[in-house]
């Protein structure tokens, strides 16, 4: 997806439903950029940065150099990004790039919700730790959750959920994430559309063991068979479908339990960090747009103050929960695109 911000608004978005390393794409991307006027820079969204980028920085040929190295980490991810990094440096020389992490938002967690149980060794060797993921989605929603409860965004403890293709969750203690589901990579955490999320370790081990499952099976299955399409036995990966068959369909049914009771069991293992709760707040396309994902999700939560919203979804961001509602439940509309293009700026100073 390619967004235009121009003045603070999207006045052009490209998206492309052909693999993002084919040839089809690239002519998408050339067109659509030979389309606009030339921008003053070009934002990327990054989503692992690793121990290589932890903050917005303008790319140049030393640090792309280094960029191959994080691919491993999120091989869904970076190497289409990179692709479309090289692309557009070739069709536009001499205009600033900058790579905008999904991991930055995460980069100061505190040590204790950072390091792994591992022995040192290998910690030192790899630099395991836990980075997190959907950081610009955060900020985001952060700043909007800010402007809608009229307070300093640095005095809010908040729980947050990214809730679409991928999903997280993540704890906001004075404007600092200080915990959050996903880890080293963006396997871990809540299920996801196609991808697992956490999984016993000992049955990965299982699995590789006595010629069951080789290693390419394994990360296949992961990555794109399990989550909401594994748990309906292939019925779909869309919460939209799932809602609609539940009803008649005890595998899509399961699949949407299952789903909620891992959401609300994070959101409340996040909600140990803060000394209270002033706010849950949902984004994403299925937090945003999947009002009976977050009623079944706050309906587990009434040990944190939380009730079921009682709206649904709105044209804007704003308030699901009832006006006396000890916990405000918010939605905001996932608009990574802004966050970017307001880190690029910072970045450019």
């Amino acid at each position: 997806r390619l967004n235009y911000v121009r003045d603070g608004v999207v006045p052009a978005r490209l998206e492309h439903s052909g693999a993002p390393d084919s040839a089809e794409a690239d002519r998408a991307v050339h067109d659509c950029v030979a389309a606009h006027p030339t921008p003053d820079a070009v934002g990327h969204r990054l989503v692992h940065g690793g121990d290589v980028v932890r903050a917005p920085v303008r790319v140049d040929a030393a640090l792309r150099a280094r960029l191959d190295e994080l691919t491993t980490l999120a091989p869904l991810h970076l190497p289409p990004a990179l692709r479309l990094l090289d692309r557009i440096g070739a069709q536009l020389p001499g205009v600033p790039q900058v790579l905008c992490p999904d991991t930055a938002f995460h980069a100061g967690l505190p040590e204790a919700a950072a390091t792994y149980p591992l022995p040192a060794a290998w910690r030192r060797r790899w630099g395991l730790r836990r980075h997190g993921f959907h950081g610009l989605s955060y900020a985001y929603a952060l700043r909007r959750t800010a402007e809608l409860l009229g307070r300093p965004a640095d005095r809010l403890h908040l729980v947050l959920a990214h809730l679409g293709g991928g999903a997280s969750v993540c704890a906001v203690r004075d404007g600092r994430s200080v915990d959050t589901s996903m880890g080293f990579t963006p396997l871990d955490g809540i299920p996801m559309c196609r991808r697992s999320g956490a999984i016993d370790p000992g049955m990965l081990l299982w699995l590789l063991g006595d010629d069951r499952l080789d290693l390419a099976e394994l990360t296949d299955g992961l990555n794109h068979r399990a989550g909401l399409l594994g748990l309906s036995d292939g019925r779909s990966d869309d919460t939209r479908d799932l809602v609609a068959a539940a009803p008649r369909d005890p595998a899509a049914a399961l699949a949407l339990q299952v789903y909620a009771h891992r959401v609300r069991r994070e959101m409340a293992a996040a909600a140990t960090n803060l000394d209270r709760l002033d706010a849950l707040v949902f984004t994403g396309e299925i937090g945003w747009d999947q009002p009976e994902v977050r009623h079944d999700i706050c309906a587990g939560l009434g040990l944190l103050g939380v009730r079921p919203p009682v709206r649904g979804n709105l044209s804007a961001d704003g308030f699901v929960s009832a006006a006396d509602a000890t916990v405000p439940v918010l939605v905001v509309e996932p608009r990574e695109e802004l966050q970017v293009a307001a880190d690029t700026l910072a970045a450019l100073g």
